[in-house]
């Protein structure tokens, strides 16, 4: 009886490593080129700074592994971007009226290896991507001044390796180049990487 539970349970493991091995992404998670364009206007226009929550878009909101890796990402962020915009919005305004840029970070795509699949199927689970977008407003007309993206991958071997840290330090790296770039276009306008690589 022990003997056909267990090569039940073989095959089961089987059956699922193949198909981590051969799945294929729903869509292919890019960004549009390698470089994001400059903002319409320099950031330092703004006195003030108003930060929304990330949010998962599309198909990929409410899956449970896209939802704990949102909210990584927005522990993340909040501890890189949160903290930079606190600064911000605590020195003298220069305008009047005050001007104020809102901050709407969101993830557009992404292909998440949780710590648990990585355990037991290791690099057979795959890579982890993630496409990660923030929509700066002028909150007073509406108008939008910059929608840079940021793309980050983790190779299905180092996150193999790392038991998902390398999947997690994705996540990180996304936060920091949406911080990067908020800086890098304070008093001039010249746009930062996406992040990608490829052709």
């Amino acid at each position: 009886m022990q003997m056909r539970i267990w090569k039940c349970l073989a095959v089961v493991m089987l059956s699922t490593l193949c198909t981590l091995a051969f799945a294929k992404d729903k869509d292919e998670i890019r960004p549009a080129g390698k470089t994001n364009p400059a903002p319409s206007e320099l950031l330092s226009g703004f006195d003030r700074y108003e930060l929304k929550p990330a949010v998962l878009t599309g198909v990929y909101a409410g899956q449970e592994i896209n939802e704990t890796a949102l909210a990584s990402f927005q522990r993340n962020f909040d501890e890189r971007v949160g903290a930079w915009v606190a600064e911000q919005n605590a020195r003298p305004a220069r305008h009047d009226p005050v001007r104020t840029l809102v901050i709407e970070p969101r993830i557009d795509k992404i292909r998440f290896i949780s710590g648990g699949a990585r355990v037991w199927a290791g690099a057979f689970a795959g890579s982890s991507r993630v496409l990660v977008a923030l929509r700066l407003v002028d909150q007073a007309t509406g108008a939008v001044i910059a929608e840079p993206e940021f793309y980050q991958h983790a190779k299905a071997m180092a996150g193999a390796w790392t038991f998902g840290v390398a999947d997690n330090n994705m996540l990180i790296r996304t936060a920091t180049m949406s911080l990067d770039y908020l800086k890098a276009n304070q008093d001039q306008a010249v746009g930062a990487p996406t992040g990608w690589e490829g052709k």
